[in-house]
């Protein structure tokens, strides 16, 4: 049995089972009214990527581009369908995963690496932001986590993840090939990322979107107010965080130390001081987008523009991205469009009886719903179908909801729970931007996702619970 292969002979054939059971079993089965044809496609659609995704009988790239066309062919409006089938999603829609705005800012952020380590800036960056913390690789572990959740704070996550991996290169190669303390600095990227968004109003668009419903029922939420009872939630997380990847990936040997040297002489010359320039500047417009109005996929393409010009980023150097992490986000972003555009999002939502329950098991089960559906849709979209829905049925409990402090508790727990989804590479863009590192499985970070998703969920319930605004 020296050749039998778990995944193709016994993982590849119960997805296929489970893939046709969802598209042919009758609509019935789903409970939920009203079902149509192409929402029953999208259940098995969604079924095949999830599990090739977690199972990785493929790779993740292969399963992103084999879900759009998928989805072409089943659910779009040039496909193997009619309109009496039900909601049909428009085709260019689904083609435009390819080109989503932010798969150029993940294209933007794989330049600014390339350039950077090109002219040797990735080194100086890494020296200077890492020197605080030694080189003892625990502590330049906590300083990845610290730095990244901070940076997340006031700026994109996706933006700093894209940042942090020029950083992140040149402390991998002072590291043993085979230790596991690469794949925990690699992990600190999405893990900081998503948790420190959480931290500011500003630090991710569901903060935003819940701050903002509730504006508009007169309740609101201070700048201040927020960070109060978040920057203490993030801290944890990140501690926790912190021995939670030693624990799970402990580096090689105690005595390693983590010195960044270089090989290769780079002469500060003028394409070092553009990269640096443009590199700095980049930053400083990803960090004031509240105040340019610059959106930070818009700005990620400026140094792309700058470095094409100037003759830094040559076609030879396109060979250097990425281009598979690219393709497996895009499928991702498809099968949410999907989600969305047939209906079967909201009908899943709507189908949920929030009526009948009791005022605390609709806290729990929205947040568990907010996090389940933020790792397999973006988190703004999730946030968006689920907020509004929420506030009709948290004003409608408004009594119940009193004691656990009302309907504001359950939108910002709501939003709160979608920062912890990062349970698939797709689930989050900082979640790719790691994979794009080669060093991590895809078990590994749906093992870490879910620890860490769990544990947050339930700090920020037990937060908002006993401190509600």
């Amino acid at each position: 049995m020296k050749n039998f292969n778990f995944r193709t002979y016994i993982l590849a054939p119960l997805t296929v089972a489970v893939v046709l059971l969802m598209w042919f079993v009758p609509a019935s089965f789903f409970g939920i009214e009203g079902l149509t044809v192409v929402q029953q496609r999208t259940i098995a659609i969604f079924c095949y990527a999830a599990l090739m995704w977690m199972f990785e009988i493929i790779p993740a790239w292969a399963t992103s581009v084999s879900t759009i066309v998928f989805l072409l062919l089943a659910v779009s409006n040039k496909g193997l369908t009619n309109p009496e089938m039900g909601s049909l999603v428009n085709f260019k829609e689904i083609m435009a995963a390819f080109a989503d705005p932010i798969i150029m800012l993940f294209l933007g952020g794989f330049v600014l690496a390339i350039t950077a380590s090109k002219v040797g800036l990735d080194v100086v960056l890494a020296r200077v932001m890492l020197k605080p913390f030694g080189t003892n690789p625990k502590w330049v572990l906590l300083g990845f986590l610290t730095l990244i959740s901070v940076m997340s704070m006031f700026m994109s996550n996706t933006a700093t993840a894209a940042m942090m991996l020029a950083f992140l290169a040149p402390v991998l190669r002072t590291l043993p090939v085979d230790g596991g303390g690469r794949v925990s600095l690699a992990m600190a990227i999405p893990i900081a990322a998503n948790i420190g968004g959480l931290g500011t109003p500003i630090g991710t668009p569901p903060n935003a979107i819940a701050i903002g419903q509730l504006s508009a029922m007169d309740i609101n939420i201070g700048f201040a107010a927020w960070m109060l009872r978040f920057v203490p939630i993030v801290i944890i997380m990140i501690l926790f965080a912190w021995w939670l990847l030693q624990f799970l990936f402990p580096f090689k040997a105690k005595d390693v130390k983590i010195v960044i040297n270089t090989d290769e002489h780079h002469e500060m010359d003028w394409k070092f001081w553009v990269v640096t320039i443009t590199f700095i500047c980049t930053i400083l417009l990803w960090m004031t987008g509240e105040l340019t109005h610059l959106n930070s996929n818009v700005v990620a393409l400026i140094p792309f523009g700058v470095f094409a010009l100037a003759g830094i980023f040559t076609r030879d150097d396109f060979s250097k991205i990425d281009w598979h992490v690219l393709w497996m986000v895009a499928g991702g972003f498809a099968l949410g469009t999907a989600l969305n555009k047939t209906g079967l999002a909201a009908a899943m939502v709507e189908a949920i009886p929030f009526g009948s329950w009791s005022a605390l098991a609709v806290l729990i089960i929205a947040g568990v719903l907010g996090w389940l559906l933020s790792n397999f849709i973006s988190h703004s979209s999730a946030a968006n179908l689920l907020i509004p829905i929420l506030t009709v049925v948290g004003t409608a409990m408004s009594e119940q909801l009193g004691a656990f402090g009302g309907v504001t508790t359950l939108l910002v727990c709501v939003a709160a729970s979608t920062s912890f989804a990062m349970l698939l590479p797709i689930s989050t863009p900082p979640n790719a931007i790691a994979c794009s590192t080669g060093l991590i499985k895809t078990s590994d970070m749906v093992k870490v996702g879910l620890i860490v998703g769990l544990v947050g969920v339930a700090l920020s319930y037990a937060v908002l619970l006993i401190f509600p605004f």
